[in-house]
């Protein structure tokens, strides 16, 4: 959320609680509402083989049914992952569409209906690429859909 809070409110603790060192949540909620963003998994049922947040040791059980969560989202035009396992678990529904580069989306349809597919850099502190262009990549894509 640092991202978000970076690019429209000029804070990248915005959406955190330093004190209680947790988020901000229903000003998270007020936000993606205002905004029109959704947020969901692309897996379903993971297994994490290591108790840690690493996707390295991820195992995705069950992907999340991207075609049937799109039918309860009718206006939704664009689908955004960050990271290489959430692009993964994404391209599963996929097969004969190239797999998006950080900043070239690419296009599939869905239910007859044309879709964006994003990929940008994951969020993670263990994601080696510097803030900056973590920051600069998250801008490109807001402008690019118009959400700022």
């Amino acid at each position: 959320m640092a991202y978000y809070g970076n690019h429209f409110f000029n804070e990248k603790n915005y959406f955190l609680d330093l004190a209680h060192k947790q988020f901000k949540l229903e000003q998270i909620k007020e936000f993606l509402i205002t905004k029109e963003i959704g947020i969901f998994d692309t897996a379903y049922k993971v297994i994490r083989k290591k108790h840690n947040a690493s996707d390295l040791h991820l195992h995705i059980v069950e992907p999340t049914n991207l075609v049937e969560l799109l039918k309860k989202i009718p206006d939704c035009h664009t689908i955004m992952t960050t990271g290489e396992k959430a692009t993964q678990a994404m391209m599963l529904h996929f097969s004969d569409t190239p797999t998006p580069k950080i900043g070239q989306p690419s296009q599939v349809k869905i239910h007859q209906k044309p879709f964006n597919l994003y990929r940008l850099p994951s969020s993670s502190r263990a994601y080696p690429l510097a803030l900056e262009k973590k920051v600069e990549a998250y801008r490109q894509f807001f402008q690019e859909i118009q959400i700022i």
